[in-house]
């Protein structure tokens, strides 16, 4: 029901002693950030309607969560054009920066333009001392103060002012406390909580301390910033600042490729929150790949084993497999940093031809390194390739898959490091290559989260499960689930003839700490450190590590990791392909065999990752089971 707009006051808490501190994270501006901050569940967005901040907003607000109240912030602008921002975005509050005086504030309060109630904010700036005085004007027209750092710019000028100031505060109204409120106030927000100031302080605001450049906020940061703040003992699954996954990842680069990938490090980030690169990308995933890609109920495969499993038919994308994804986000990075020559690696093919495709799209030179004994068993993927346009390598040196065509890779790309990007198909290599291959496959999680909303009413299955080589399609899988503990995370890695065998790529269980291809992860290795030949039926599984997210996954328990054979997994496609109707590439068969290993229950929704389809692999099916 709606609310009496001349209510809105009456409804404020006035007491604060006890309460949790509320948080407001301010100066948002890029769509898919303002969704990646909305996921930690803050309880106020901050969006600013003012023209002469870096931070100014200027487009539409993504879905979020009603129990996030979106408010505007605003300098001396006049009520029409607040009443406007109001009901054009849905505002839940109003923050007023700028001068504006009691009289305005009930004006504001009053005006029966507004289309829904909103919270009044008003801010008052301190810098050594502070007339308390002046208060008592606007006890009754606003709903909350806002005491920030006095400086050359209405907010976000990054400087503390000095809290003790406020242990003269006389009112009994709630305020927020900001003024250059970043990670290493922790201890100073805890000690302020225990001091006669903080008795009505209601929230705290939050945003330059938290950026990587204006507008733009820094996810694992400030993630750690609420879990500290909330004495939450909870990992952070995400990269941090300097590249790692707790342990894993980094950059170990030979000297030649540092101007390579600091490049891409210092940019990645920016690029992907332009407007114009997330409009493009979007459009070329929805008009060019095809996606969203269905959310399938398996109704006959669920019978058999009576849960619920849903398909995300990522085989249905343009290519056939998650990996173009990827390489579009890559291909438009790889524009806007001025290459003009594409390199990549890859096992399976389906990574090669995904490269091919989008380099084609673009009119840029592609070569392509692929393990001659892939080029044996993938022939169908790379005929694709060659017919795309794309020089196809063969790595002759070593085991002769995919961990030597990636080293091919990284050789060519030492002697091309100007004008070549290179275009990695997995979450693995040096920070960022991990965490920008994650967050271009993210849009499968994303997708998962809406879509199961639709046919489950719920956004959270009970399991998300995906094939593990390198990891992209399990890190796109998991992204959006990686800080839902309520959704269980399991990765199906290749066991090929057995654990023990000698033949097998169950990294979760062979793996020691080491380096390999510019990150340090879990690794199949002798004990003197040389990588052990890893083996499976599948060639994008067929890999001796796994990337630096899915090691702290499995360090940290946060994951299941199963290893299935290629019995197992072979079996599990054919099953697939009687039941469903639907040939899964070898990779993904390798994720249906968990059922015949764990039991779910009834009404647990456990959502697959079908990660490709088994066109590339259908003379395997053929000869393995004499078809």
């Amino acid at each position: 029901m709606k609310r009496d707009l001349q209510n809105t006051m009456q409804q404020t808490p006035t007491a604060m002693e006890g309460t949790k501190l509320r948080l407001k994270v301010c100066g948002m501006k890029y769509q898919d950030n303002i969704e990646s901050v909305a996921a930690l569940k803050p309880d106020y967005l901050g969006f600013i309607f003012y023209e002469k901040t870096p931070r100014h907003f200027d487009t539409k607000i993504p879905e979020i969560s009603d129990d996030i109240k979106k408010t505007g912030v605003f300098v001396n602008a006049e009520i029409g054009t607040i009443v406007e921002k109001v009901n054009e975005f849905k505002l839940d509050a109003v923050q007023l920066h700028g001068e504006e005086s009691p009289y305005f504030c009930s004006i504001l309060r009053s005006t029966s333009l507004l289309s829904r109630p909103i919270e009044i904010i008003k801010v008052f700036s301190i810098k050594d001392e502070f007339n308390f005085e002046v208060l008592e004007a606007y006890d009754n027209v606003c709903d909350y103060y806002l005491f920030d750092t006095k400086g050359k710019l209405p907010g976000g000028n990054g400087y503390k002012f000095d809290w003790s100031v406020l242990n003269n505060y006389p009112s009994t109204k709630p305020f927020f406390l900001s003024g250059g409120i970043g990670l290493d106030q922790i201890e100073d927000i805890k000690k302020f909580k225990k001091s006669k100031a903080s008795k009505y302080c209601y929230a705290i605001d939050v945003n330059s301390k938290f950026e990587t450049e204006p507008g733009l906020k820094n996810i694992s940061i400030l993630r750690e910033f609420i879990n500290k703040l909330h004495n939450k003992k909870t990992m952070n699954y995400n990269v941090d600042e300097n590249g790692y996954y707790g342990e894993f990842g980094g950059a170990f680069i030979p000297e030649m490729l540092y101007p390579n990938v600091e490049e891409l490090r210092q940019n990645y980030l920016k690029v992907m929150a332009e407007p114009d690169f997330q409009k493009q990308f979007d459009k070329l995933l929805k008009d060019y790949v095809g996606r969203p890609s269905p959310l399938y109920f398996a109704k006959r495969l669920s019978e058999k084993y009576n849960t619920k499993i849903y398909l995300k038919r990522e085989d249905l994308n343009h290519t056939g497999a998650h990996k173009i994804n990827n390489t579009i986000g890559q291909i438009l990075m790889a524009q806007r940093l001025g290459k003009t020559r594409i390199i990549a690696e890859t096992g399976a093919g389906q990574h090669g031809v995904a490269t091919a495709t989008v380099c084609a799209l673009m009119g840029m030179e592609c070569i392509v390194y692929m393990g001659e004994i892939d080029i044996a068993r993938q022939a169908p993927n790379v005929a694709r390739m060659k017919m795309l346009g794309a020089k196809v390598v063969p790595a002759l040196s070593g085991s002769r898959t995919l961990k030597d065509a990636t080293n091919e890779a990284i050789r060519d790309w030492i002697n091309n490091p100007v004008n070549t990007h290179y275009i990695i198909g997995s979450a693995i290599g040096p920070h960022p290559y991990p965490d920008m291959v994650t967050r271009f496959q993210a849009v499968i999680s994303e997708e998962i989260k809406w879509q199961l909303k639709e046919q489950e009413g719920r956004e959270n299955p009970d399991y998300v499960v995906a094939c593990i080589g390198g990891g992209s399609n399990a890190a796109g899988t998991y992204y959006h689930y990686l800080h839902e503990p309520d959704v269980g995370i399991i990765a199906v890695e290749a066991a090929g003839l057995g654990i023990d065998s000698g033949e097998s790529a169950a990294t979760s269980v062979l793996g020691k700490e080491g380096i390999i291809h510019g990150c340090k992860t879990l690794l199949m290795q002798t004990k003197d450190g040389q990588i052990t030949e890893p083996y499976s039926i599948s060639a994008g599984l067929d890999y001796p590590g796994v990337g630096p997210m899915h090691a702290h996954l499995s360090k940290t328990g946060r994951a299941e990791f199963l290893s299935i054979t290629d019995s197992d997994a072979m079996e599990a496609g054919l099953e697939l392909s009687k039941l469903e109707g639907i040939i899964p590439a070898i990779e993904t068969s390798h994720a249906f065999a968990i059922f015949k290993h764990k039991t779910f229950k009834p009404n647990d929704v456990v959502v697959m990752s079908l990660s490709g389809r088994g066109d590339k692999d259908l003379q395997n099916y053929i000869d393995y089971f004499k078809i």
